[in-house]
């Protein structure tokens, strides 16, 4: 059994849909419970466009879910695109009528770089981007939050919590308090650029507000955190095993990011291996870890492709948003001549909801494999597998590989 997720549907289209597949049976799921808030997360953050003034997300099961509980079977979502009411004639999925104009389909033909447009329409053999842009939004991550709402509860039911803050905005790094709160999502909640430094808050609203004034866009760096994981989730025999790469493939999917890092990540590369790698001793209170402790998490919790027990750390560097109000030169694609790329409605920043879309990705990769490793029709069989797994941990006891008696 493997939790994977596929998600369909436009910007300003009448609806975004989500099919999720590999959820055990007897799951407790409720959309305003368990999917809505984090719904609402996504679209919060200081620095947000019109377009979050207009849509209030909420997920409505189509299948898969019955009294309550998961059935075992494929699970869709859908969330209403309220804003569909304005874009019927441009977003049509009937034929325009012959004298439909293109200020009424609403056409693009000054592509934006750093944009999908221009390599869309060339790709897919387009005339008019709004073919490309509607499906390449940011706006499809709505159903990845679902869908990773979903991996968070299957999670939760093993113990596994997951959080997200703000480590950086623009130019402006925030400081990280160690230990990270117990509740993270709750602590960066409550700052509206999600950021754990007070001060770093009044900074980034400042320039966030320049930033607009100038009609620009700012990115920055986020972080995930999984607490709860037990060791020897992925694997190290194949390269598509590896759950490193299966994390980094997840979060580069993200539309706008650009880097990824592990643990220490690059900052490993700027150091010798005795400031690096983590020593371990012997501790049978850590018992998500097999008995050891790793006197320092530099490895970001995971060691040859695999986790170890220790929180799982990812950062994640977001670029720019690609729609200017002071919009940099583009071509028209009807003539070829200069012109300035597309103003199209947008935020100045969306880093705050891209930690929330990078929450999701982790939770499915990790839910993956969960389910990859314990398998089970039956969320009590689930349960079964892993509980038997980690007792078989626990009675080795901090013993050697080489004593295969426990």
């Amino acid at each position: 059994m493997r939790f994977t997720f596929r998600t369909a549907g436009e910007s300003h289209g009448r609806a975004l849909v989500v099919l999720v597949e590999g959820v055990p049976a007897g799951l407790s799921l409720d959309a305003a419970r368990d999917i809505d808030p984090d719904l609402k997360r996504r679209q919060g953050g200081y620095g947000r466009g019109d377009r979050m003034k207009i849509e209030q997300d909420r997920a409505e099961f189509v299948a898969g879910v019955r009294l309550g509980e998961t059935l075992g079977s494929p699970i869709a979502m859908l969330v209403w695109n309220r804003d569909w009411e304005n874009w019927r004639t441009a977003m049509a999925y009937e034929a325009p009528a012959p004298d439909a104009s293109a200020e009424e389909l609403r056409s693009v033909h000054l592509p934006r770089p750093g944009h999908a447009d221009l390599v869309g329409v060339l790709k897919y053999d387009r005339q008019d981007a709004r073919d490309i842009l509607e499906r390449a939004s940011a706006r499809e991550t709505t159903m990845r939050v679902a869908a990773g709402a979903v991996a968070k509860r299957l999670l939760a039911e093993l113990g596994v919590s997951i959080g997200s803050h703000i480590v950086q905005l623009g130019p402006i790094v925030c400081a990280v308090p160690d230990p990270l709160p117990d509740d993270l999502n709750a602590a960066a909640d409550r700052s509206p650029v999600r950021v754990l430094d007070p001060e770093a808050e009044r900074r980034i609203i400042e320039e966030i507000d320049a930033t607009r004034a100038a009609g620009d866009t700012l990115g920055g760096i986020f972080e995930v955190v999984a607490r709860g994981l037990p060791v020897g989730l992925g694997s190290h025999v194949a390269w598509d095993r590896r759950l490193d790469g299966r994390l980094a493939q997840a979060l580069m999917s993200i539309q706008a990011m650009k880097g990824v890092e592990i643990g220490l990540g690059f900052e490993a590369a700027r150091r010798r291996g005795s400031q690096v790698h983590d020593e371990f001793e012997t501790d049978t209170a850590e018992t998500r870890a097999g008995g050891f402790h790793r006197t320092r998490n530099n490895a970001g919790g995971l060691e040859g492709g695999m986790t170890t027990g220790e929180p799982l750390v990812v950062r994640v560097a977001m670029k720019p948003l690609s729609t200017l109000m002071q919009p940099l030169k583009s071509v028209d694609l009807r003539t070829g001549d200069p012109a300035e790329a597309i103003r199209e409605r947008s935020d100045v920043v969306a880093l705050a909801a891209a930690g929330v879309v990078g929450e999701a990705m982790v939770a499915t990769v990790l839910a993956d494999a969960v389910l990859e490793k314990f398998g089970g029709d039956s969320l009590a069989e689930l349960r079964r597998n892993f509980e038997g797994y980690m007792g078989s941990l626990m009675k080795r006891g901090g013993r050697g590989a080489g004593d295969g008696t426990g």
